[in-house]
């Protein structure tokens, strides 16, 4: 099972949970979640104005053997507007654009989205169960 929580922190918000969005699924072969703005694909959607954040942003997959990966969907600029930031206890980790990165089993994390222009993120929690 991987559960993810997502919470939207903008300049003096910091550290505030209210809003916070919740969805899970089954460690099964192909499952997906998605973060991102589009209502239609992802399960956990950021605010439409937010545009440093794309319209399909982070792609969760479960591969063939239960373990989870993230991917930073590459988005229709050549450079993104945005930092992706991974944190598994004191181990932290730039992803680079269209980069993917796999999750610890049985571990529990933070993916940063920060905007680069302004002081806005997306921290999207998770914990995988094995």
């Amino acid at each position: 099972m991987l559960e993810l929580t997502m919470a939207t922190v903008s300049g003096t918000d910091e550290g505030t949970t209210a809003g916070m969005l919740m969805a899970d699924t089954p460690s099964r072969p192909g499952a997906v979640l998605r973060v991102g703005r589009d209502r239609a694909v992802c399960r956990l959607v950021t605010p439409e104005d937010w545009l440093f954040v794309s319209r399909i942003h982070l792609e969760f997959l479960c591969g063939p053997e239960g373990a989870w990966q993230v991917t930073w969907l590459r988005g229709s600029q050549a450079d993104p507007s945005a930092e992706v930031l991974l944190t598994v206890g004191e181990y932290a980790q730039h992803v680079a654009y269209g980069g993917t990165v796999s999750l610890p089993r049985g571990g529990a994390g933070e993916i940063i989205i920060r905007d680069r222009t302004a002081p806005r993120s997306v921290n999207v929690g998770f914990h995988h169960e094995e």
